[in-house]
């Protein structure tokens, strides 16, 4: 591994203190820093601003190459120097469009009605429960389930305080009234003090994602659905999915998940199944009329 050099370790920080000033989400900051290292350990025998678009691009075509690295990598690491050669080093930076593969348009996961049904009925473990049903009963994202703290859970209003979703967007999810039982039984068994669910290890610190995703996996284990490769996010596009089958506005759907832009949203609409088998063809009606 090739050490940096000075030069590049002082912009490196420079890259870090403009993230931070612009207020990105730690996963962000981690993310870029990481490519930008890579990029300049590629490139070890140049000072960072004499880089150019085409030792990014060599750079690219290298880890598509030798790495076999797929669409999203490409594009994070092209996202990372954009905002590096613009940001930090003032100069101009067109994305390699040309150096991504078109991404396979993959529809996700979902599950169906009765699937969910079998997960709730075979899942006895309280934890497993309460997890399984705070993702499909309101839809939020993991990072979110796993932030959640005891005074977000509004019971009056029957919903859930979502603070800073991705997006840094405050936002109200849905409090299921099924969830209360569930809810206060938990508590009196874990008495979590500020996270719902709380690190064993840690004391006040949020139980880590992945130990979050290992009991979603274990409750699909143990309902049987194990071979599925269902995931928390599969129980987050299940809710949206059957509350448009059941003739939720994509609107409402859009702002419950915290989604931006409308067209995040529109992917559920290929995923309805009761609603299109009651379709009916325009032209069936005007003949039947």
């Amino acid at each position: 591994e090739n050490v940096l050099s000075n030069n590049q370790l002082d912009w490196l920080d420079r890259l870090h203190k403009s993230m931070l000033v612009g207020s990105y989400a730690n996963d962000s900051i981690r993310n870029y820093l990481q490519e930008v290292r890579l990029l300049f350990q590629f490139h070890c025998d140049k000072n960072a601003e004499e880089l150019t678009e085409l030792d990014i691009n060599n750079y690219i075509i290298y880890i598509k190459q030798v790495h076999k690295v797929g669409h999203a990598k490409c594009k994070m690491v092209a996202n990372a120097a954009s905002y590096f050669f613009r940001n930090i080093l003032r100069k101009p930076y067109v994305l390699p469009s040309k150096l991504f593969p078109r991404k396979e348009w993959k529809l996700p996961n979902v599950m169906s009605k009765s699937e969910v049904q079998q997960l709730f009925e075979q899942t006895t473990d309280l934890k497993q429960q309460l997890v399984v049903s705070l993702l499909y009963g309101t839809g939020i994202r993991l990072r979110e389930l796993q932030q959640l703290e005891f005074s977000d859970i509004e019971r009056a209003e029957n919903r859930i305080k979502i603070r800073q979703g991705k997006g840094k967007k405050d936002r109200y999810a849905l409090l299921p009234k099924h969830l209360l039982g569930v809810m206060e039984s938990y508590y009196w068994a874990f008495r979590p003090k500020k996270f719902l669910f709380e690190s064993p290890l840690l004391q006040g610190r949020p139980l880590h994602s992945r130990s979050l995703q290992t009991t979603v996996n274990a409750a699909m284990e143990n309902a049987g659905l194990g071979g599925k490769s269902y995931t928390a996010h599969t129980l987050r596009h299940s809710f949206a999915t059957h509350l448009l089958d059941d003739g939720v506005d994509l609107h409402t759907i859009k702002s419950l998940l915290g989604h931006s832009k409308i067209e995040t949203t529109m992917v559920y609409l290929h995923l309805t199944t009761t609603r299109r088998s009651t379709l009916v063809s325009p032209l069936d009606r005007l003949k039947n009329d």
